[in-house]
């Protein structure tokens, strides 16, 4: 019914929007609209861990059998989607503060995050923010990619993962400010979370009192005709969350404010010539939950036993993968790889839970020593519409149990022994950009 009233009040005020931007043609003012209608094909042959309904695929299940010893994950699939379909409108208004003004809201029909609220095909924001553009300065607020997803260099895979759980994934309410003296780019951003969150939701980022802080410095250099360019760069981020108000102890209840800090860093690279585009990017990230990664945190010990008072300890991973891509008008190959390793952590762990008696899931793939990934793909384009297909295989090694039926892990995490699981996705996808 939602999905409906939005659509309804759109679709009443399109007409006067479009007025609005002739009239303000002659001072290049008003809003324009763009998107893409894009329809997924797609089938695995194992079933997978994945956000709407198999749109969004992470990697695939670990092997598990059912009574007769037959493995129940071990299923083909397939699906077809039009969710991704999205909708972008962008405004331009006469200057203030001396600074270029303009305005975006993106909107997909990819439905909400939350799953207790999941709905497909259901109207949801993506990016919905402002700027000011002084000649070497930048002022950005508003939901916008986190920092550690480079816009100037991300995997251009056809499926919608982007590269997850190899390449960071996260929109993110912000505070941004990029200042470029030359071919030097220095930004530094304040966030919080909302449809990416932590394991316990955005208010544990809230409860710290402390937003996710980053810092990017980039080196950006073009040929005189810009046939050839390169963009490389750094970025340094700290989070630090408090996964709970309170500890519990029988009955009682006593105030906590315990929190998990980390700290993550990545490097990326992207050289484009008229020919193709190699890209390539590196992190190594503590607690990267809330960005679609491998990771989170855990209990290293109980520091108060009669308030059940804990000390967190950060699950960290490395992660990196690499593109190329060819850049025909008519027809583009791209070949993407990608790895990410569970690194564990630096302190042993008591539990992987968020207090000591609890069963709250804390991490993301905790029994995962590591996942690869390799996806060529095909483009063919034509104008606005593009036909394009993509293979994607990627493995997941799993712990092994032991004799007690425990994950073959040590005290710090780390898998001492796993096996690969794998699935094979075949996808066509029908892309109209207008």
């Amino acid at each position: 019914m939602k999905t409906k009233t939005y659509l309804l009040l759109i679709m009443i005020a399109l007409p006067f929007l479009a007025q609005a931007q002739v009239n303000n043609e002659s001072q290049n003012f008003g809003i324009k609209f763009s998107g893409l209608v894009k329809n997924d094909f797609f089938r695995d042959t194992r079933e997978t861990y994945t956000i709407r309904e198999g749109n969004f695929v992470l990697y695939p299940k670990e092997v598990n059998r059912d009574a007769e010893g037959i493995d129940i994950n071990d299923k083909s699939s397939f699906n077809f989607l039009s969710i991704q379909s999205r909708i972008t409108a962008k405004a331009t208004a006469p200057d203030a503060f001396g600074a270029k003004t303009s305005g975006v809201i993106e909107a997909d029909f990819f439905g909400n995050e939350n799953a207790a609220f999941a709905d497909v095909n259901g109207f949801r924001l993506r990016h919905a923010y402002v700027k000011l553009n002084w000649p070497k300065t930048e002022l950005l607020t508003g939901q916008y990619w986190h920092p550690l997803f480079i816009p100037a260099c991300f995997s251009g895979v056809v499926s919608f993962n982007t590269g997850v759980p190899m390449q960071p994934f996260s929109r993110n309410p912000q505070i941004r400010l990029t200042h470029k003296p030359g071919k030097i780019s220095l930004t530094a951003a304040l966030s919080a979370q909302r449809d990416f969150t932590s394991p316990s939701g955005s208010s544990a980022l809230r409860y710290s009192s402390l937003p996710d802080v980053s810092a990017m410095i980039s080196w950006e250099h073009a040929d005189k005709d810009r046939k050839n360019d390169i963009i490389a760069g750094m970025v340094l981020n700290y989070k630090s969350i408090q996964p709970l108000l309170v500890t519990t102890k029988g009955s009682q209840k006593f105030v906590t404010n315990e929190k998990v800090n980390g700290i993550s860093a990545s490097l990326f690279v992207r050289y484009k010539s008229p020919a193709y585009t190699l890209k390539m990017q590196g992190i190594y990230g503590q607690n990267l939950y809330d960005l679609l990664q491998l990771g989170g945190f855990a209990v290293h010990t109980v520091t108060d036993t009669t308030r059940n008072t804990v000390e967190y300890t950060t699950l960290n991973t490395l992660s990196a993968w690499a593109e190329f891509q060819t850049n025909g008008d008519k027809f583009q190959f791209g070949l993407w790889g990608g790895y990410t390793q569970n690194l564990g952590s630096t302190k042993s762990i008591l539990n992987y839970s968020n207090k000591v008696d609890g069963a709250e899931i804390t991490s993301r793939g905790s029994n995962i020593k590591s996942v690869y990934r390799i996806s060529p793909r095909i483009i063919f384009l034509r104008g606005s519409f593009n036909f394009a297909t993509e293979v994607e295989l990627t493995g997941a090694a799993y712990a092994t149990s032991d004799e007690n039926g425990k994950p073959n892990r040590d005290n710090f995490g780390i898998i001492t022994d796993a096996e690969y699981v794998h699935n094979f996705r075949l996808l066509f996808s029908v892309i109209y950009n207008f």
